[in-house]
């Protein structure tokens, strides 16, 4: 049994989804394990962490609106708002969304389908910088 880890941060703009396959593939590829599984997990409240569609921007523009719909900024309802408007709304669709993914690594590669990707969601108005601790576990 191997394992394997790192941190790597990218930096989110205010609502958008910033997608990260490309270099945890890299990552993986560099790692001696061929067989296992790979975690990914958002250090974060008030981002996400998801596998969506990474062909048609259509499909993120339509989440994005379900999802600001859904827990829209500003909402009397709630008292959370230390850092603004957006402050409740972004713990809200972080807890909706989760900040962790497993992923199976077969030949060494991620099993993501044709038309996946993995993205991380940024829920604040602002942009951030944001870190995943990535761990690998096979053989």
């Amino acid at each position: 049994m191997h394992s394997a880890s790192t941190v790597l941060s990218l930096q989110t703009r205010g609502g958008q989804l910033v997608e990260f396959t490309t270099e945890l593939e890299r990552w993986v590829a560099q790692q001696p394990i061929t067989e296992g599984l790979c975690s990914v997990w958002l250090r974060h409240t008030s981002a996400g962490l998801i596998v969506c569609e990474n062909a048609d921007p259509d499909v993120q523009r339509d989440l994005r609106r379900y999802l600001w719909d859904l827990v829209p900024d500003g909402d009397t309802r709630f008292v959370h708002t230390a850092e603004g408007p957006d402050d409740m709304p972004a713990h809200v669709r972080s807890v909706l969304t989760g900040c962790q993914l497993s992923i199976p690594i077969i030949a060494g590669q991620l099993q993501l389908g044709t038309w996946q990707g993995v993205f991380v969601w940024e829920f604040r108005a602002q942009s951030h910088r944001r870190t995943l601790a990535v761990s690998l576990l096979g053989v």
